[in-house]
């Protein structure tokens, strides 16, 4: 029903679409809209239920492989960032946590740059607003090409830096935040900064 698909889009949307970021700017024209035509023949779905459950876990599953999408499609983009946070002590510290770090410019120059810069990951977490304590966080990085850990207690730690530039230079990249201080989690998607951004926007006319 009506009801339902718009309670559904409204539940989901807080961690999906609004966990996206590409420069930090929201323009005027974006949105999301979702629409159902019945053609599929099943039962209205007017209440909550077992029918509701499964169509709520297979909408999330097709928003957050779009939010993937938006990201890594960002202008000039080489490279999907994907920023998940953990131990957080609330979902909204979790929420504005990732978005901060994979919002952060200087965090998308050093991704870019396959740099595995764990203090500006810090430096997000620590402007962000959520309530951490620094020295707590842990920071790792994560791709095809495996995992490096950078960062224990909000200090670095001896890493690999030949392990780093492989794994780093990957299409797609994990950012592990661990924030030590609570069971909440959440998960936020944005791009890489690169010249080709700066050429785009550069260029544009109006």
């Amino acid at each position: 029903s009506p009801a339902m698909l718009a309670k559904a889009l409204s539940e989901d949307i807080p961690g999906t679409f609004n966990m996206v970021t590409v420069d930090g700017d929201t323009s005027t024209n974006d949105m999301v809209a979702l629409m159902s035509n019945g053609m599929a023949g099943n039962a209205e779905i007017a209440s909550e239920g077992a029918d509701y459950a499964a169509f709520r876990e297979a909408l999330h599953t097709l928003t957050v492989w779009l939010s993937r999408q938006i990201a890594g499609d960002g202008e000039g983009a080489t490279k999907l960032l994907d920023c998940v946070v953990t131990g957080a002590k609330t979902l909204r510290d979790a929420r504005i946590a990732a978005k901060a770090v994979v919002g952060s410019a200087l965090l998308k120059a050093a991704m870019f740059g396959a740099d595995a810069n764990w203090g500006r990951v810090l430096c997000a977490v620590g402007y962000s607003g959520a309530d951490a304590d620094i020295t707590k966080v842990g920071v790792s990085f994560k791709s095809a090409a495996g995992e490096v850990t950078v960062c224990e207690n909000g200090a670095g730690v001896d890493f690999s830096e030949e392990l780093a530039a492989r794994v780093l230079g990957e299409k797609e990249i994990y950012i592990l935040v661990s924030l030590g201080d609570g069971e909440a989690e959440a998960e936020a998607w944005g791009c890489d900064l690169t010249y080709e951004y700066v050429k785009i926007n550069g260029d544009y006319r109006t």
